[in-house]
């Protein structure tokens, strides 16, 4: 199978990258609350039915998004984290998104996101993560 990519134009290409950058704004208050611990910030970037999943020193972890952001209060901020959005696949209103953090709270995370745009606004919809050395 071959990708005829003669049809693609300059819109197409604009909204393509417009939509990378609208899922990057979507995953901020989620960046922005490692920082901050607020986990009134990170609840605005999950749907209400949000799932998220991982372990923490081998504890399994399987919580709903206001469970979550509770536990992003707890933990306080981490001033010193830093991130990295690794990358961003989208089909249609449907993305997934992987994004590295160095530094929360002393740990080194990956996340996955699965990612729904409803009505012209990206949100997540799950979360699965690997906490790597303190795993």
């Amino acid at each position: 199978m071959t990708n005829d990519l003669s049809n693609i134009t300059q819109a197409d290409e604009k909204h393509s990258f417009n939509e990378y950058q609208a899922i990057a704004e979507a995953l901020q208050p989620y960046i922005q609350s490692a920082k901050t611990g607020d986990g009134n910030v990170t609840r605005t970037a999950f749907y209400d039915h949000a799932h998220i999943i991982g372990s923490i020193g081998g504890e399994f972890y399987n919580m709903d998004v206001d469970v979550f952001s509770g536990a992003i209060t707890e933990g306080g901020p981490s001033p010193e984290v830093q991130h990295h959005i690794a990358w961003i696949d989208i089909s249609g209103p449907a993305a997934a998104a992987k994004v590295e953090f160095i530094d929360w709270g002393g740990n080194r995370f990956t996340d996955f996101f699965v990612l729904y745009k409803h009505e012209g606004q990206w949100k997540i919809s799950g979360k699965v993560y690997n906490s790597h050395a303190n795993n």
